[in-house]
């Protein structure tokens, strides 16, 4: 009990420093650690977050669409070793013949991204000939990348790729008729359990939602409304609140959504990023002295920012979802420093 009032205590010390706008949960073999919500979900009207509140969680849902298509390849729609000319009739004049659906998935294929976070700074860049508003399905994106060169051969290499996911999401909608997100709710959430999550439009979103903010130097501030798209997709850009998440975690791993050979597959370090960093099946994998010491998820948006991971070797899951730019890393190394 001692040691869980001293992660609360440094927990709630960071929040203070940092001005954390959001939800932590912690939670070992089933048992709150640790919950704790802070900030406004709506700044105008001073409402505050609760632990119940939905936040954006940006490039966190990759995995949702990877568990989308692995659930296609139970299903024996699709291998992982599908190419991608056999399984979606859209023509992308410049892409490589030999691309694969693991491709897509371990960000190894080597397309363009419509968002290449290597060399773009500011992601609201995008919407300056593209209204932001003008994006609300998958097929709204292909203007932004799907007539340009290839960036390396199928592959060749590990590069965090947006655009693959989209590729992925539109793989999803021909293979069952539906619209991403629809699969997504009935195959995905709906199996979990996670009542509070789903995929809405900024400009309808329901109750109990945070909006993103946007934080400037002189102390001004908005909403990210006309920073991001108006409806996410198979990239990014779900709504979840933390115990839906947790959710997702017990289910993923009790084999509620794949069989136990398939989602060993997804949690596979297929690809090395740097170091002991790993990527998945949508997912990152680090690893400490050879072991695999946690599974994460992670996303950053203007007004959003969130992080979420499962460590097996001591049965802990922490969520942080914030709708402010950053917040969670710190809260992120203070809870693995309460683990170590």
């Amino acid at each position: 009990m001692e040691k869980n009032l001293d992660i609360s205590a440094l927990v709630a010390g960071i929040c203070n420093e940092i001005d954390y706008s959001g939800v932590v949960l912690i939670k070992k073999d089933g048992e709150t650690i640790l919950q704790k919500a802070s900030g406004y979900l709506n700044r105008a009207e001073e409402l505050v977050n609760t632990m119940t509140t939905r936040f954006g969680i940006a490039s966190g849902c990759k995995l949702f669409t990877a568990v989308g298509i692995c659930q296609l390849v139970e299903k024996g729609m699709l291998t992982f070793e599908t190419k991608l000319k056999d399984c979606l009739d859209i023509q992308y004049p410049h892409f490589d013949d030999d691309i694969t659906i693991h491709h897509l998935l371990t960000h190894t294929s080597g397309i363009p991204d419509y968002f290449d976070e290597s060399v773009m700074e500011n992601f609201e860049d995008l919407w300056n000939e593209r209204p932001m508003y003008k994006i609300s399905c998958l097929k709204d994106f292909l203007p932004m990348f799907q007539n340009q060169e290839m960036m390396f051969n199928p592959g060749e290499r590990f590069h965090y790729n947006n655009a693959g996911f989209i590729v992925l999401g539109l793989v999803i909608e021909q293979s069952t008729g539906l619209s991403f997100t629809d699969y997504i709710q009935a195959h995905v959430f709906e199996r979990c359990g996670m009542k509070a999550s789903g995929y809405y439009s900024l400009d309808s979103l329901p109750r109990n939602t945070a909006l993103g903010y946007i934080d400037h130097e002189d102390g001004t501030w908005k909403t990210n409304s006309y920073s991001i798209p108006i409806k996410g997709g198979a990239d990014g850009g779900a709504f979840i609140n933390a115990e839906d998440m947790v959710r997702f975690w017990d289910a993923l791993l009790d084999y509620r959504l794949m069989s136990e050979d398939v989602t060993n597959k997804l949690l596979t370090p297929h690809v090395c990023e740097k170091d002991e960093e790993f990527y998945g099946y949508g997912i990152w994998i680090s690893k400490r002295d050879k072991e695999i010491y946690k599974y994460h998820v992670m996303g950053y948006d203007p007004g959003v920012s969130f992080h979420s991971s499962f460590y097996p070797q001591s049965g802990v899951t922490a969520v942080m979802t914030s709708n402010k730019s950053r917040g969670p890393y710190k809260i992120v190394k203070a809870v693995e420093e309460y683990i170590k």
